[in-house]
């Protein structure tokens, strides 16, 4: 019988073990159970002094323990008043679970996150992140980059990108704005499009709306961050003439299409 019971305790021990190492902090609930022994199992709340009130364990510190040190301890102190006792800790409600979001493209905060979750479940809660540059993000732990470029999880669900967000992350996602191509002058709608791979200047100005009637369709500028300039003979390229001009654009490109009378 004492091998059984201590094989049963083991189990619960491991098993605790294996579901992660969170750090219990002030305000987190916690469910403590003693198997066979419904007066001794209880919820309580960490106390802002980070204690917690057993029955007959009386005050024992719980803030920064995991649950697992903790049931070891409960079963120590327990065990002088029931014999070989099971006990297990699970932290119900986490408040000891912060990630940050920095860099920019959305506005900074900090999220208290009910329970453990991960990257990809915080970024569809995460509003605007439409206009983030997703390629560059990244997410900081221990002040190591573990995770960098959250574009193939987010936009085209590729899941086994996705990682568990751990307490204290840092999650880094700056704005799209040096992935901004711009279209000006005459063309029917002036905008700005958000670079994607593959793009091509002949994409950039119909999503503009095309040409006016007052364009040079074979003056049209390309002018590159890096200050490099190229004419394209985009007339041509629309009437078939040179598929050669459809270039493919960079980040940061402006593309600008001249007005003439004639």
């Amino acid at each position: 019988m004492k091998l059984f019971w201590g094989l049963v305790s083991l189990f619960f021990i491991v098993g605790t073990a294996t579901a992660g190492d969170y750090i219990i902090g002030a305000g987190d609930k916690l469910d403590v159970a003693v198997w066979g022994v419904e007066s001794l199992s209880v919820s309580v709340v960490v106390r802002p002094d980070g204690k917690i009130t057993i029955p007959a364990a009386g005050d024992l510190a719980a803030e920064g323990r995991t649950s697992v040190e903790l049931s070891k301890e409960l079963t120590g102190i327990l065990s002088k008043y029931v014999k070989a006792p099971v006990v297990t800790v699970t932290v119900s409600t986490m408040t000891n679970n912060r990630v940050y979001i920095s860099g920019g493209g959305i506005p900074a905060r900090v999220l208290n996150l009910p329970r453990r979750t991960t990257l990809f479940k915080v970024l569809t809660t995460l509003g605007g992140i439409e206009n983030t540059d997703l390629r560059q993000a990244y997410l900081l732990r221990d002040n190591q980059q573990v995770k960098k470029d959250f574009y193939s999880l987010f936009r085209e669900g590729d899941f086994s990108q996705d990682v568990a967000l751990e307490p204290e992350d840092i999650l880094f996602i700056p704005s799209n704005e040096n992935n901004k191509i711009y279209v000006t002058g005459a063309v029917k709608n002036p905008k700005f499009l958000i670079y994607r791979e593959g793009m091509k200047i002949l994409d950039a100005v119909l999503d503009a709306g095309g040409l006016t009637e007052y364009a040079k369709g074979n003056r049209v500028q390309v002018s590159r961050r890096d200050g490099s300039s190229k004419t394209i003979r985009l007339k041509d390229l629309m009437e078939g003439e040179d598929p050669g001009q459809n270039i493919e654009l960079k980040a940061g490109d402006h593309i600008i299409i001249y007005e003439g009378i004639f």
